[in-house]
């Protein structure tokens, strides 16, 4: 598959699970910590696996900490709004506009996650391809 379809497919995908957020009203729901699980679906024809969505908001210059992905768990990253710094452990520093896309492996270690701005809000969906039988997705450095 070339680059630009992966990033159309990708783009369409966010855009798609985006159409659920709004719809269940997931903004209201937020917990504390900016993080909502948006989507949970078991993926029919990949027996034992589940599609989920997990939206994270951050205030300006808001951080999360250090953190490791549950070894099932291949993750897609959309950049709804504003712009997110991100490293994966072993990996450069990047920043992430709105439209943008990257993708971790399992169980990687996300050393940076953070508000590229100190003044605007930010908004990254997270879609994680995962065990469907599985223990926490996200797991924080101690």
């Amino acid at each position: 598959m070339n680059f630009k379809r992966y990033a159309a497919i990708a783009s369409l995908g966010g855009a798609m699970l985006l159409g659920t957020v709004a719809s269940v009203g997931v903004a209201a729901d937020a917990p504390a910590d900016g993080a909502a699980e948006v989507f949970n679906q078991a993926i029919t024809n990949i027996p034992g696996k589940s599609l989920i969505a997990v939206q994270v908001d951050y205030r300006p210059g808001e951080k999360s900490p250090s953190h490791w992905h549950a070894k099932s768990a291949f993750i897609m990253a959309y950049v709804v709004s504003g712009s997110i710094r991100s490293q994966v452990e072993g990996e450069p520093v990047q920043v992430f506009k709105a439209g943008q896309t990257w993708y971790e492996t399992p169980g990687a270690h996300h050393i940076v996650s953070e508000n590229a701005s100190e003044t605007e809000p930010a908004t990254l969906l997270a879609v994680f391809v995962a065990d469907t039988e599985h223990g926490d997705l996200t797991t924080f450095d101690k």
